[in-house]
């Protein structure tokens, strides 16, 4: 078929035509750099974001800080599932989190994944983060739904020895020391090459 006779078939009102660059909703990562990269400019909302990392503990709250220090200013509360470090109120406070904001549940292994999932399709958290150990990629997709039914942000952290494996969240991230992330999937947007952001200063 030539260019003038299928732009004819397209131009009939019987043709339907998807909407040609759907909205993203998402919310400011508060990185400047990152922001640029994601569609919508932002964390996704109502789906998973699994941020790959070298090891517990190496900087992956300071690269959330800036939106969990905007989102503790609302109502609804954020919740921490199974993380390996209690939070410090003190540095939370001096980084303008909420400290009243921030709820930390205590399960292990698929009771944290149950309590994750339900938690976010709940409505009621504001972010959703969770460290969960072995979960597979059933789990994951679980978690995914229920961050779509509860109109959440939610976050997976897990060691970067999975990045090889498919994954059903909708933003994977691969993060190095110093702050440098990789975008690895990302819904409407092609991968891209590390990033340095800039140091919020929690570890």
């Amino acid at each position: 078929m030539n260019a003038p006779a299928l732009q004819q078939v397209l131009h009939d009102p019987r043709i339907w035509r998807g909407p040609q660059h759907a909205a993203i909703a998402a919310v400011a990562s508060g990185h400047v750099e990152l922001d640029a990269l994601l569609p919508g400019g932002g964390w996704p909302l109502a789906a998973l974001s699994e941020i790959l990392i070298e090891a517990d503990g190496m900087g992956e709250l300071a690269l959330l800080m800036p939106t969990l220090a905007a989102l503790s200013q609302g109502e609804r509360p954020i919740v921490l599932v199974d993380p390996p470090y209690l939070p410090y109120p003190v540095a939370l406070a001096q980084l303008g989190v909420r400290s009243a904001r921030v709820h930390v549940v205590h399960a292990q292994g698929k009771e944290a994944w149950w309590a994750a999932e339900q938690c976010l399709s709940s409505g009621a958290c504001a972010a959703v983060l969770c460290w969960p150990q072995g979960i597979d990629e059933r789990g994951l997709r679980r978690l995914q739904l229920a961050a779509a039914s509860g109109q959440c942000l939610a976050f997976v952290f897990r060691d970067q020895q999975h990045a090889a494996q498919s994954s059903p969240a909708a933003l994977r991230l691969c993060m190095h020391s110093g702050l440098r992330v990789q975008v690895l999937k990302c819904r409407g947007r092609a991968p891209v090459q590390s990033i340095a952001l800039r140091d919020v200063g929690l570890a």
